[in-house]
């Protein structure tokens, strides 16, 4: 199975949205993330957004 892997930002500055595995907040500049039902969900509810990676 491939993972897919997409860059996403919180959707607004200032927003928390935290990775489901550590807990730790997605960085407010992006990271690569394993796209997931989580991601889908975060990203369905505006909480975050695709970007172009750096």
């Amino acid at each position: 199975m491939t993972v897919t892997k997409k860059y996403v930002k919180p959707a607004q500055d200032g927003l928390v949205v935290r990775r489901p595995l550590d807990g730790q907040p997605l960085p407010a500049e992006g990271a690569w993330v394993d796209w997931s039902g989580y991601w889908a969900r975060r990203k369905a509810d505006g909480s975050i957004v695709e970007i172009e990676p750096p």
